[in-house]
């Protein structure tokens, strides 16, 4: 096993945004994050060089993108109990749901995007309902088989609104400045 500091898993995400004191608050209050202030470090021109917040039993490092840095919208999977109440609380400070709550695999999976433009995969897992896909089509399907062979309606809907939201991906400084174009 890889040693680590205490608290911090083996992956740790980290994700760069312009206004990261929001996308800080946004996180804290959407999955009710444990803020770490004593982490927070500010550059010479103010901006936040490294933060810590505490989701569960992870970390998530946010730092604020630098005027000449591009953008790279971070994709998030996060583990939650009740996804309704994530996703309300997500559209409340100015999310959008990309993908509604649907079954899948015996988790329930849905998807938003915040206002900086990073995509978020909100799961709760079900582990009763996890054995029964291991009896599905797909759970006995070959490595190399296509994803379309056993594809039910709410895989086509789960792919389909992510292609949507990739095509959509947009750099928050143009446009609206919301990181998506609808």
């Amino acid at each position: 096993m890889t040693d680590t500091p205490d608290g911090t898993a083996v992956i740790a995400p980290f994700v760069f945004a312009d206004r990261a004191d929001d996308l800080i608050d946004f996180v804290v209050h959407v999955f009710d994050a444990r803020d770490v202030p004593e982490a927070r470090t500010r550059d010479d021109d103010g901006l936040i060089l490294h933060s810590e917040l505490i989701i569960g039993d992870s970390m998530l490092t946010i730092a604020d993108r630098k005027p000449h840095w591009p953008f790279t919208p971070a994709f998030l999977r996060v583990y939650v109990d009740d996804a309704a109440e994530v996703l309300a609380r997500a559209q409340a400070r100015g999310a959008r749901v990309v993908t509604e709550p649907t079954d899948f695999f015996g988790d329930v999976f849905s998807r938003f995007q915040d206002p900086w433009g990073n995509l978020w995969w909100v799961y709760v897992h079900h582990p009763a309902q996890a054995d029964d896909w291991q009896q599905s089509d797909a759970a006995h399907a070959p490595a190399d088989a296509e994803w379309t062979t056993f594809a039910t309606p709410e895989l086509g809907y789960i792919h389909s609104t992510l292609v949507e939201a990739m095509d959509g991906l947009r750099d928050p400084r143009e446009g609206d400045g919301s990181g998506r174009t609808s």
